[in-house]
């Protein structure tokens, strides 16, 4: 069979040269995650380079199953959020981290993923979502853009930790703060003239100028030595299990919530770009969500956090694509991104700025920042869909929003909105508004709140 009729080029009004060309476009627009999610679970003390394959490989395998099963031009890699709720929520210490070793995080994302198969296979996944307030979901979504760019700010050190005020404004003649807003200037001017994957080059720009101060240091760019020991199986399913009832609970509910929003509002997000819904409704949407629920399972075997649909498809969107065939490019360029593992070593390593008060080093990743910056703000852009002549409906947007990254916690920032959702619609008699599930889920986190 013809790659025209498997992948129904022409009904859906494309070509194979669109296709490669969307494909070509969506790996730009989302490849910056290849050098930083090997950063940030670093942080948790996983293998560099083992972090990275894992992201290839696991971005790679669920890319190709939403082109074939789907066949929607949407790609799939660890999920920016989820990735931070992993290092700092699941392993990070109380009392606003759930104190999990890395093996025992994955384990929870496995147990996740597993959940979202039954889910999907259900049909009730689908149901959760229709059923969850959209002034939350905008919600969430804007307070992890807020606490990527609070981590981004860390990384390039403009920001810094202060007795008096928490934090305070960074030293601007260190050289990683001096690269961290060259890096940011160089994006903005990027992003400002349409520049296809200026995140990616912004992120080889900065490295060029880290490299012009002495933080950056060559260690290679091509390797065949490609090895994934150090994160392949390595989740501690036992461990998990003896972690405390309600941590583990809420560990697998916030997964499953995050992951739940992410990969829906991504697909008919993009799904309403390239015109594939069909009277408000999006076709396959049960394909698509096995897609991402597989991907998840076989992300936490291999070694990296959730895998979700990644919204900077609609950039390969706007290119032409319009059927997974371009699925099938983006996904054979992030497998062949394994083997530049040294490059993106290079550029995401840290660089030490300094020592804690028990002796280990501060590290910061200047090169990395700009791009954290950067994503944060466009996550921020869903805000203007909130009602904000409806108090019941924005104010638990905004407490979520703000107390994700002021508790540095996704998963305390969800619950404030969930309970003021909840009762802010009863107080006003209007109780009917607020779905069941939303008064289910703020009652957990109440007892959650009193009990963990």
């Amino acid at each position: 069979m013809r790659l025209a009729d498997f992948f129904h080029l022409e009904e859906n009004g494309t070509t194979v040269r669109r296709e490669v060309t969307g494909g070509v476009t969506t790996y730009l627009a989302m490849s910056y995650i290849i050098f930083v999610q090997p950063g940030v679970l670093a942080q948790a003390g996983m293998d560099f380079r083992s972090v990275l394959y894992a992201t290839c490989l696991s971005a790679a395998l669920a890319t190709f199953l939403m082109g074939l099963l789907a066949n929607y031009p949407v790609a799939l890699a660890p999920g920016m959020g989820e990735n931070f709720f992993f290092v700092f929520t699941l392993c990070g210490t109380a009392p606003l981290g759930f104190g999990l070793t890395w093996q025992q995080a994955l384990a929870a994302v496995l147990v996740a993923g597993v959940f979202f198969i039954l889910l999907t296979l259900s049909g009730i996944r689908s149901k959760i979502i229709d059923s969850i307030p959209n002034s939350l979901k905008v919600g969430i979504a804007a307070g992890i853009g807020l606490f990527i760019t609070l981590i981004g700010l860390e990384y390039g050190n403009l920001i810094v930790s202060s007795p008096a005020t928490l934090v305070r404004l960074g030293d601007f003649r260190n050289p990683v703060a001096l690269v961290s807003v060259l890096g940011l200037l160089v994006m903005i001017v990027l992003l400002a003239y349409r520049v296809r994957g200026a995140v990616l080059i912004g992120i080889a720009a900065t490295t060029a100028i880290a490299a012009g101060f002495g933080l950056v240091h060559y260690r290679g760019i091509f390797t065949t030595a490609i090895h994934l020991a150090p994160t392949f199986w390595k989740f501690d399913l036992r461990g998990l299990m003896g972690v405390h009832p309600a941590t583990l609970g809420a560990a697998i509910f916030v997964l499953l919530y995050l992951a739940l929003f992410d990969t829906v509002g991504t697909l008919v997000g993009v799904g309403q770009q390239a015109s594939l819904l069909r009277e408000g409704k999006l076709p396959r949407s049960g394909q698509a969500l096995f897609a991402d629920a597989v991907g998840t399972t076989m992300g936490a075997a291999l070694g990296t956090s959730t895998i979700t649909c990644y919204i900077e498809s609609a950039a390969g969107v706007s290119d032409g694509a319009r059927t997974g065939l371009a699925n099938m490019v983006t996904g054979a360029l992030l497998l062949a991104s394994m083997l530049f593992s040294p490059l993106a070593s290079m550029i995401g390593g840290g660089v030490p700025v300094g020592t804690d008060a028990a002796g280990n080093p501060i590290l910061r990743y200047p090169t990395l920042a700009p791009a954290l910056i950067v994503v944060g703000a466009m996550m921020l852009k869903v805000v203007r869909e909130l009602q904000w002549e409806d108090p019941t409906e924005y104010l638990p947007a905004f407490l979520t929003i703000v107390g994700i990254p002021l508790t540095f916690s996704i998963a305390s920032g969800i619950a404030f909105g969930f309970i003021s959702y909840a009762v802010g619609k009863v107080a006003t008699g209007r109780w009917r508004e607020c779905p069941a599930l939303t008064y289910l889920f703020a009652a957990l986190f109440v007892v959650q709140f009193l009990v963990v």
